[in-house]
């Protein structure tokens, strides 16, 4: 094969990870986006060009999905453009080494007879590692949200066992390209057995309603004290006239999202009384985003839960950061500036609750740590009969951004069949089913409260209760059968 032809291949694996997320979400495809690049690597025997040409694909890959990142450096992170373009090449260098690895290896694997599994599992367990490594988003496996065979895997295996599928087709179609084994297709065959499965969870009625409010508050602007007290006494305004409105059911829940516009429940003695007064007065429990502060000044982003008597019950540091958002990895907080007053410097939490509530045991998980399946299934693990995911999306602008976010959060309902509601400042404010479908959402970039659906639920997925077993073993499994390959060829090349 011609090089010019290998390296074709390569980009149009890189571009085919891109196009099967939001936007523009072509998810026919996901079960072939990793056969380009296989095919490209089969009969190159230059490791360095194998890993040339995964690592062209992996950057691609998260060039494209993330592209979002500069500009939100740019306009929020007080950085000229040259240094945002700078960090975010920097970023996409870094990502794509995962898919140059993978490049690397799979040279070795596809000459074996079982190099269809071998190749899917090494697959997932490359993107376990994403998580530990600093900044994880999405998956292969998220392509296949409404696809309703494959999504049975969810509940069991997380959004890995998607992977493993979408993996397991891409590498056995290559092997069936390249001529090596017209039988390479039979691996494919025990995916059959994803209709002997359990469906996901019919659409039913939430028989309990949070209040959300979506304040559409602007992400630009420095406010002032007197700016903020202003808006603090809008949205309890908004949230009691929703909440005391006799023409609708009495809320279970209040939520108000995390926000641009700080606010602090511990240190602002009077929005502590307001928001406990709109709690008492609706006689709901009040979950909000707040930031708060340590002893020795350290700044959490966190949600702050009241009782219905407005009395603090309890509050959830977050505990993943969104790397140059909420923290500055030290070697560039010369020349990243911070977001809000507090960003650039936020402290991880270390400690990981369930809220026990009349509206539920509430799982509550702030913005960017949607992305994270062995996070979210904790709370699950730990008795969580609902989740709450607090967001603040502004940041995105109008980006696809927003719909790869709202992806993330549909899938973590569906990995712990829960359901799953997302107050957000600006969009999407919505509640999902145990099954990852949308069912309520409030008009975006509006000023707007509204009802967001919800049951509880009791009953843990084997997800919820084993985390990551699946892809930890894909990745060990995936590693030793590159070693029998080494062994069995008697070289690297």
């Amino acid at each position: 094969m011609k090089p010019a032809a290998k390296w074709t291949l390569a980009l149009a694996t890189g571009l085919l990870l891109v196009l099967i997320q939001p936007a523009p979400a072509l998810r026919i495809f996901a079960p072939f986006a990793l056969a380009p690049i296989l095919i490209a690597v089969a009969g190159e025997y230059s490791a360095r060009q194998r890993f040339l040409l995964g690592w062209v694909a992996g950057m691609v890959q998260w060039g494209g999905t993330c592209y979002w990142i500069e500009g939100t450096l740019a306009r929020h992170g007080g950085v000229p453009e040259w240094v945002a373009l700078l960090l975010f090449a920097g970023f996409a260098l870094l990502k794509g080494l995962h898919l140059g690895l993978y490049g690397l290896a799979a040279g070795n694997l596809l000459g074996a007879r079982w190099a269809p599994p071998a190749l899917a599992l090494l697959w997932v367990g490359l993107e376990r590692t994403h998580a530990e490594l600093g900044f994880t988003w999405l998956l292969l496996g998220n392509a296949g949200i409404d696809m309703g065979i494959p999504m049975r895997l969810a509940p069991l295996f997380g959004v890995y066992g998607l992977s493993f599928v979408f993996a397991l087709l891409s590498s056995s179609v290559a092997c069936w390209y390249l001529r090596w084994d017209r039988l390479q297709l039979a691996w494919c065959a025990p995916l059959l057995a994803l209709y002997l499965l359990p469906a996901l969870p019919d659409v039913k009625a939430g028989d309990m309603n949070a209040l959300a409010v979506q304040p559409n508050l602007p992400e630009d602007e420095r406010l002032t004290n007197e700016q903020v007290k202003r808006i603090y006494d809008r949205l309890a305004r908004i949230t009691l006239a929703g909440g005391l409105d006799a023409k609708r059911r009495k809320p279970s829940l209040l939520l108000w999202p995390e926000v641009p516009a700080s606010l602090y429940y511990e240190i602002d003695s009077e929005f502590r009384e307001q928001v406990g007064s709109v709690a008492r007065l609706v006689e709901a429990p009040f979950l909000l985003g707040t930031v708060r502060f340590d002893s020795e000044g350290n700044p959490f982003n966190s949600a702050q839960l009241l009782t219905a008597s407005g009395d603090p019950a309890g509050v959830y540091d977050k505990m993943n950061l969104v790397p140059f958002g909420e923290f500055v990895p030290p070697v560039f907080s010369a020349v990243v500036g911070k977001v809000s007053h507090e960003a650039g410097t936020f402290q991880r939490g270390t400690d990981l609750k369930v809220f026990g509530t009349p509206a539920g045991k509430l799982g509550v998980f702030i913005c960017y740590e949607s992305a994270f399946p062995h996070h979210v299934r904790a709370f699950v693990d730990k008795g969580a009969e609902v989740l709450i995911n607090l967001s603040n999306d502004g940041y995105f602008g109008q980006s696809a951004a927003r719909d790869q976010h709202l992806l993330l959060a549909r899938m973590r309902a569906a990995e712990n069949e829960r359901w799953l509601l997302r107050p957000t400042n600006d969009g999407y404010t919505v509640s999902i089913d145990p099954a990852g479908r949308v069912i309520d959402e409030l008009t975006p970039n509006r000023l707007i409260e509204g009802r967001l659906q919800y049951a509880t639920a009791f009953r843990k997925t084997l997800y919820s209760r084993l985390g990551d077993v699946f892809a930890w073993n894909a990745l060990a499994l995936g590693l030793l059968s590159l070693l029998v390959a080494h062994w069995m060829d008697g070289r690297f090349s």
